[in-house]
């Protein structure tokens, strides 16, 4: 009912407005336009200006200037949009990444003349209204990444006219209708990530020229129609994750021009048919966990542009086709889990650009070549459960990019070789276990100080645990378990923090974790060696702890001291106990109406005055929990005040918060009311449950270690949402920091302290740094000599909290030595000799190979973002953009 009052309020206006104007001057969907930014509350679109033809997002055209375009794609928008449906000359609309809810309104059939239709990646749900398929004219519909349920529709069968039918990403259920097969213009059709059931349409592609089909992660059975290869004009197939059975069709060789074919994770069965050969543009193939069969076709040799081969978990057998190493341009061939024989494939040797080569759980058999890591680009050497015999070769320490080495359950014999202690990249894992290895552990493992699990269990090795394994700093795995190893187990958190069995087996090898005295063994030199070392860690330790606890408690003290004094300036005794009386509130004001009965003013006075309520204290203020009589929590910010600016400014601070109050975007913590007193100004916050991204990063005493990669990269994009937001109208944000990015209960990023910018020094504004510190560690270089606040110094403090999420490191650390900070030490890392992959945290890029992506393509985005020279860092609408298409992808 108030959407409708404002909407009548709005058209009597605009009639009033245009009443006195020559009617041909009116513009046609005035009204429609008026009415429609009253709803959706778009934050640049002005009601005063001269037409809404100039509106953002706006197109116009005809005599009349009839709407024929809306572009309003993650403008954070909510609200109905049925109104949408008035503008009858609409030819565009595109309202994806926004926050819509509830049903697409059945109204939206009645644009006649739409010929575009992008509602992707909001939150409608229920089902697709039938009515869009009056919309004869229709060329692209895009329903994806909403919660859509029910069956497709039939009434889409009238439009006729389609070239893109995009649907991924619901709740679907019932087939994919036949009718789809029979629309001639087709051209890419995604429903992938539904509950579809039946088979593929037959005749789907037979009278269209189909260039994409993706269907993944569904429920798909019967086989794969050759129809869908008929024109010849496919470049993307994508079949995984269903249940389709019977053969890969030999008609796929018509397609010249496919790139892409993902058929894995399926019931497929049969050979792989030699016509691949013809399919030149071939760059994915992916084949995995069905029950193909027969030998790997030679034929893959003619498809040069191939980087990823994966043929994993299925019944292949033979060996490996010499023409193989005719690939220059592969990057992944993986052939895991099938029964593949023969000597080693050295051809896949001349493969210059391989990265990764995963041979295990086959039966191949021989040795390994001398020059095994002639391959500089590989990352990941699989070979573990075959029957490769002979020694491991000394030329295993040329793989300088390995992050993974998996030799385990063969029949390696001899030494494990020195040399592999030069692959100082090694990260993810060593495993060399179930082997016939002898001798002593090299020495030269110690150098391996970024390898996080090392497995030589089950060989024959002898002598000790040498101590230089203790610079092995990544270690969280260890396994020495079954061989013959003596002495005591070196003094290493990594080894006493291991199981038992990680060490059984070995009847001459003592110490924790064994728990097993080793008597002589501590009686020695290095015993007392040992003794000395823990003797001058507790020193420092203590020493550190010392210098820490004086600072703190002269720090503590002095605020205590002015807290003290404030307080017994407002206190008063009563009955012989101090009472303090609530200062006079001098302004006050809550924005959102639906909690004006909820918020008590004293009450929020009254929780900024105890220290009990104190959650944090930043550069410009202090935050406190405050629970209304109500029940509702909010946070309050105290501003710290300078020059009595609450004083001076009051009116300008207010007119200030109201207008920050009406900033609609999803990544900003907005004020919600605030409080005045004295010259003190409170502003009031919806309570952020789960802190800040400062504390899910390096707070040790919560939780514990965040290892949800997704969750982070998420939070990365809402703050360069927010800040791009803020950029736009023109605010520069003073301390964007880590203790400024707030959390809310999903983990969705809000940006703090938007209000500084124009509340600390309102005289001043966002130009003058002369009373603005920011934060140590993510102040720009420039800033020194510029006195300026500015645009790429945002730029360069978002690029440090990316490097805060890539690393789990702070922006300031002892442990990157004198004078270095966190930007230092990443852009100086090719210099110490460090790959891209040492920078980031290893507990977060082992998990797998998709995050190890992901994360390197931020990493990059970071080393931009905090470039020294301000000229070269991107605007943040760009590093939004190059995030975004990180999270896609």
């Amino acid at each position: 009912m108030a959407s409708f009052g404002c909407c009548c309020f709005a058209l009597l206006m605009v009639s009033l407005l245009l009443g006195s104007q020559p009617a041909t001057a009116q513009l046609q969907d005035q009204p429609t336009m008026v009415a429609l930014q009253r709803e959706l509350m778009v934050a640049d679109w002005e009601l005063n200006s001269t037409s809404y033809c100039f509106w953002r997002g706006v197109t116009c055209g005809g005599p009349n200037q009839a709407v024929e375009a809306l572009d309003l794609p993650r403008r954070n928008l909510r609200g109905n949009i049925s109104l949408i449906s008035e503008l009858m000359s609409l030819k565009r609309l595109d309202l994806s990444g926004n926050s819509f809810h509830g049903s697409i309104p059945s109204s939206l059939g009645n644009l006649a003349m739409l010929k575009f239709l992008d509602l992707s990646m909001n939150k409608f749900e229920n089902r697709i209204p039938s009515s869009l398929g009056k919309i004869r004219d229709l060329i692209s519909l895009n329903l994806s990444n909403n919660f859509l349920s029910g069956e497709i529709p039939d009434e889409l069968k009238n439009l006729e006219r389609l070239q893109e039918l995009q649907i991924s990403g619901n709740n679907l259920t019932g087939s994919i209708p036949d009718w789809v097969g029979n629309l001639t213009d087709l051209r890419v059709v995604s429903a992938y990530e539904n509950s579809l059931v039946g088979v593929i349409p037959r005749n789907l592609g037979s009278v269209s020229q189909l260039e994409v089909v993706n269907l993944h992660s569904n429920l798909l059975e019967g086989a794969i129609p050759e129809s869908i290869f008929k024109s010849g004009k496919l470049q993307v197939l994508v079949l995984t994750v269903n249940r389709l059975n019977g053969s890969l069709p030999k008609s796929l060789g018509n397609c010249k021009g496919l790139s892409s074919l993902r058929i894995g994770n399926n019931q497929l069965a049969g050979s792989i048919p030699a016509s691949i050969g013809n399919v030149s543009s071939l760059t994915y193939f992916e084949a995995d966990n069905n029950n193909l069969s027969g030998e790997i076709v030679p034929e893959f040799a003619q498809c040069l542009n191939l980087t990823l081969l994966n043929l994993a978990s299925n019944g292949f057998t033979g060996t490996i086709p010499e023409r193989l190493g005719e690939l220059k341009n592969l990057q992944e061939f993986i052939v895991s889990d099938n029964s593949l024989t023969g000597d080693f494939p050295k051809s896949i040797l001349r493969c210059r650009n391989l990265s990764k080569l995963d041979l295990s759980d086959n039966r191949f058999n021989g040795s390994l070549p001398e020059d095994l890591c002639s391959m500089s680009r590989l990352q990941f050497l699989l070979l573990d459960h075959n029957s490769i015999s002979g020694e491991i070769p000394g030329g295993i320490g040329n793989c300088g990019r390995l992050l993974e080495l998996q030799m385990g359950s063969n029949y390696l014999t001899g030494n494990i070789p020195p040399e592999i202690g030069k692959i100082k990249n090694l990260q993810i894992a060593l495993n060399l276990s179930f082997n016939h290895l002898r001798g002593r552990l090299p020495q030269e493992l110690g150098r391996l100080d970024k390898l996080v699990s090392l497995d030589v269990s089950n060989n024959q090795l002898s002598g000790g645990i040498p101590s230089e394994l203790k610079g092995m700093l990544s270690l969280i795995e260890v396994n020495f378990s079954n061989n013959q190893l003596a002495g005591p187990i070196p003094i290493f958190g990594p080894f006493q923090k291991s199981p038992r069995s990680s060490f059984s087996g070995n009847k001459d090898l003592c110490g924790d974790p064994l728990e097993s005295n080793c008597g002589d063994y501590f009686g020695s030199a290095d015993g007392s060696d040992r003794h000395r070392v823990s003797y001058k860690i507790v020193l420092a330790v203590v020493g550190s702890g010392l210098a820490v606890f004086v600072a703190v408690s002269v720090i503590v003290g002095l605020f205590m001291l002015r807290e003290r004094q404030e307080m017994d300036a407002k206190a008063v005794v009563v009955a012989g106990e101090v009472v303090v009386t609530p200062p006079q509130i001098a302004a006050g004001n809550v924005f959102i109406e639906s909690l004006m009965q909820a918020i008590d003013f004293d009450s929020a006075v009254k929780a900024t005055l105890k220290d009990s309520n104190k959650l944090s204290s930043g550069t410009f203020s202090t935050v406190y929990k405050a629970v209304m009589p109500s029940g509702l929590v909010l946070s309050v910010k105290k501003l710290k005040s300078v020059d009595r600016s609450v004083v001076h400014h009051q009116n300008k601070m207010i007119r200030e918060l109201e207008r920050l109050g009406n900033l609609c975007h999803a990544n900003l913590m907005r004020p919600i009311g605030y409080v005045i007193y004295e010259d003190v100004a409170l502003l009031l916050h919806h309570h952020m449950p789960n802190g800040t991204l400062a504390q899910l990063l390096h707070d040790t005493t919560g939780t514990g270690f965040d290892s949800n990669w997704p969750r982070r990269l998420s939070i990365a994009v809402g703050v360069a949402e927010g800040l791009a937001f803020l950029h736009h109208i023109a605010i520069i944000h003073l301390d964007i920091s880590s203790g400024n990015i707030f959390l809310d209960a999903d983990f969705n990023a809000l940006i703090g302290e938007i209000e500084i910018s124009k509340l600390l020094d309102p005289s001043k504004g966002t130009a003058s740094i002369s009373a603005v510190a920011g934060s140590f560690g993510y102040i720009p270089p420039e800033y020194a000599y510029t006195m300026q606040v500015t645009v790429p110094g945002n730029v360069y403090s978002f690029g440090v909290v990316l490097l805060e999420i890539l690393t789990s490191r702070l922006p300031v650390d002892e442990i990157f030595g004198e004078g270095i900070d966190l930007v230092k030490w990443v852009h100086s890392a090719s210099g110490r000799g460090e790959t891209p992959e040492q920078i980031m945290d290893a507990r977060l890029s082992t998990v797998s190979f998709a995050w190890r992506k992901q994360m390197l393509a931020v990493l990059k985005v970071a080393m931009l973002c905090t470039d020294s020279t301000p000229a070269k860092r991107p605007k943040m609408k760009k590093v939004l953009e190059m995030l975004l298409e990180v999270k896609e992808n």
